[in-house]
């Protein structure tokens, strides 16, 4: 196992239980505690777990968690451009797409420019000035406006506002977690108002979102599992739980990732 995919378990597991012991890393992971200890450093270096006597420990706690643009950048970055390449797959030229904010959808933007005659409707400031400095003349992008969030998301009244009365062919989805009982979620309040007024334009609702974010849970609800017409995921996605969301959403479809196990 990478010491990148060691490091995103190891975050999963301080997510989903607020903080994770070393020993049971240890046993998680069949790693040496020495290298779970390394691995917690760097996580602890880049501002996303707090590092305890014996472990480590969620920073803001388990729902409201909201880690930055640049230090969700830096994971899963193989698994992120694998499921963007799928994603981008579905879009025809001609057709108009919504992208929320986020490093996954960053990812299907980057991906996307490689789709002839789009428009773009975003609330990502990092989405908008990828796609305008793209300065393709066959490319419309609108920005909602709103106020910024850690995300770098655009939210609050004057982005939902600008997405009422709006249409889009597909919506591409970034989300904190996705649950069988939660549905997908986000730990901020204002940002999942915003998120809800994209499905709500969107004909189809794709959600894109590595392996990492299965049994994650975040403070507000967005939608119910039902809702999302195809969830791109990545292969590092356990059986189970590819049989627990292809029975709940329209079509799961599975990103695979060079190199990955299995």
């Amino acid at each position: 196992m990478l010491a990148r995919q060691r490091q995103e378990r190891i975050l999963e597991a301080v997510r989903a239980h607020g903080g994770a012991r070393v020993s049971d890393l240890v046993s998680l992971l069949n790693v040496s505690e020495m290298t779970v200890r390394r691995d917690i450093a760097t996580l602890a270096g880049r501002g996303l777990v707090a590092r305890v006597h014996g472990g480590a420990t969620a920073l803001d706690g388990r729902s409201a968690d909201e880690p930055g643009f640049l230090a969700k950048s830096a994971m899963a970055l193989r698994e992120k451009a694998a499921i963007a390449q799928v994603a981008a797959g579905l879009v025809e030229p001609g057709d108009s797409v919504a992208l929320s904010a986020g490093t996954t959808t960053y990812a299907v933007a980057e991906a996307l420019l490689g789709v002839a005659d789009l428009t773009v409707v975003t609330n990502s400031l990092p989405v908008a000035r990828l796609l305008h400095e793209s300065a393709r003349r066959d490319l419309t992008v609108v920005l909602t406006g709103g106020v910024p969030t850690p995300s770098d998301a655009l939210v609050g009244p004057v982005a939902v506002g600008a997405l009422r009365g709006l249409h889009v062919d597909w919506l591409f989805l970034g989300v904190h977690g996705i649950d069988e009982h939660a549905g997908l979620t986000t730990p901020n309040l204002v940002e999942s108002d915003t998120d809800r007024a994209l499905v709500a334009a969107a004909r189809q609702v794709v959600v894109v979102a590595d392996s990492s974010k299965w049994r994650i849970v975040g403070l507000s609800s967005i939608a119910t599992l039902s809702e999302v017409d195809v969830l791109v995921m990545d292969s590092g996605l356990p059986e189970a739980a590819r049989r627990e969301l292809a029975a709940r959403v329209g079509r799961l479809a599975i990103a695979e990732v060079p190199g990955a196990p299995g």
